[in-house]
């Protein structure tokens, strides 16, 4: 196995190199990263210039005011890139850059305020070229900072951006590799990717989802957004102000049943807030990596080709690695600070008051249930059939053990349990495992059970094992 550089002994390769050559530029953190550069030694051979424009008047004078009224957000980071980049090429012509690489490193940071506690959050960016006198790649990240100390927090930017820098010009070789270089001499606990989004012919054979699905492969990161066009997001960027309402399955395919409990279960939710607020809801189908990484078999073509399903019926698609409703919850409470709403069958439901389940919870059920009924939390319950007796199961009425009864009795009274009232009994018995094997035994009538345009896609791209003679 490689020996894992240090953030100095990295700064010291670029610094050593001389075809590297770049500025550095610095928002809320200090000037972390860049100090990492100096204090390696050689600065000179890569150093163009250094700068940080801390006065928020100050910034917008050289990048300009952004809508938002928000300083560290992407499109901050992005005009620091485009700037100084510029600057950088026009004023650097001379015989001497003929063979140089120019880079520019920028990132914009607000960590955790002195007295304060809580995470910190910045983005940070890289724009570079593999080839002298090539139009520049864009590389930029979305990272959480979970140290409680703010010098902590400063130091965990400073070896990222050093990190990234370096794996810009000497991990380029596979994505797995420069995934895992960005979080040397790091760890989840200090910092989480939340996201990576890419630019630029350097990454124009390179499926930038994939990336993003590395980071939650490596732990690096806890979820992700992908929106209807397939672009990946920053799920607290997303959920800023926002109220979540969260559909969770494996969409292998999506089905009817999928898409009714989401228009019913948006039409409930918008019955019980106010009006004012509907703007605010995010609708989140959301698929979990946590089983496949258990099995160490994550296929990434059969993940992507769910989302890009799911993006194309008009869907953005919450990808994490939580493994249970519970575990799902408390990474939407760091999220959001609105009600969190789920959407759950009366199967999912049946599992989560089964007592069965929390014979190896620490707390037992109680503590368990409190994970996911937290006072911001509430689940819109779409109905089932019981199999025997074919009356419809709400959440008045799904089986619970008698011990658990009146845990049932309070949530319906907190109204943390919501009936949804409107469904299409006829998906009640569609199941996606169901759908999957008829597809693979070539089996007919699975076509009703999916939206049009996944039968389509299904056939015309053999997808979900479908090999059979089209029809």
């Amino acid at each position: 196995m490689a020996k894992i550089l240090t953030p100095k002994d990295k700064a010291l390769k670029v610094n050593l190199d001389s075809t590297i050559y770049g500025s550095f530029a610095e928002i809320g953190a200090g000037q972390e990263v860049v100090r990492t550069f100096f204090q390696a030694g050689a600065a000179a051979g890569t150093i163009a210039k250094s700068m940080s424009a801390y006065d928020m008047a100050m910034s917008d004078a050289i990048y300009g005011k952004e809508r938002s009224g928000r300083y560290v957000c992407e499109d901050r980071l992005k005009k620091m890139l485009k700037k100084e980049y510029d600057i950088l090429n026009k004023r650097l012509v001379e015989e001497k850059y003929d063979n140089t690489k120019f880079f520019v490193f920028a990132d914009t940071v607000a960590t955790t305020a002195y007295g304060a506690t809580g995470s910190g959050h910045g983005w940070l960016g890289v724009r570079f070229q593999t080839e002298h006198g090539e139009e520049g790649n864009e590389i930029r990240l979305h990272v959480l900072l979970h140290d409680n100390q703010n010098y902590l927090q400063q130091e965990a930017i400073g070896i990222l951006g050093t990190n990234l820098i370096h794996a810009c010009f000497y991990h380029f070789d596979s994505r797995e590799n420069f995934v895992s270089r960005l979080m040397d001499n790091l760890n989840s606990k200090r910092i989480e990717i939340e996201m990576i989004e890419v630019e630029g012919a350097a990454f124009n054979s390179e499926d930038a989802r994939l990336l993003n699905l590395e980071l939650i492969k490596k732990e690096f990161s806890q979820g992700m957004i992908f929106d209807e066009l397939g672009r990946v997001h920053s799920p607290s960027e997303v959920l800023y102000k926002k109220i979540p309402m969260i559909l969770r399955g494996s969409f292998r395919p999506p089905t009817h049943v999928n898409f009714d409990m989401i228009k019913q279960g948006e039409k409930t939710l918008k019955q019980n807030i106010s009006k004012k607020d509907h703007k605010r809801i995010v609708v989140l189908p959301e698929i979990s990596m946590a089983k496949l990484l258990e099995r160490g078999k994550v296929d990434n073509e059969d993940f992507l080709t769910r989302v890009d399903l799911l993006s194309a019926l008009g869907q953005k698609v919450f990808v994490t690695n939580k493994n249970s409703f519970f575990d799902l919850n408390s990474y939407l409470m760091s999220l959001t600070k609105e009600n969190i709403f789920f959407v759950a069958g009366i199967y999912n439901l049946e599992t989560i008051f089964s007592i069965s389940n929390y014979k190896t919870h620490t707390h037992g059920m109680i503590m368990g249930l409190g994970e996911l009924f937290s006072r911001r939390t509430k689940v819109l319950v779409y109905p089932g059939v019981d199999e025997k007796s074919k009356e419809i199961k709400t959440a008045e009425t799904f089986d619970v053990s008698p011990e658990v009864e009146i845990l049932r009795q309070y949530l319906l009274s907190s109204d943390q349990l919501i009936d949804i009232e409107e469904y299409n009994e006829n998906y009640f018995t569609i199941w996606s495992r169901e759908v999957v094997k008829m597809i693979e035994d070539c089996e007919d009538g699975w076509e009703k059970m999916v939206p049009k345009l996944v039968e389509k896609r299904v056939k015309e791209k053999s997808l979900f094992g479908h090999f059979c003679k089209i029809k």
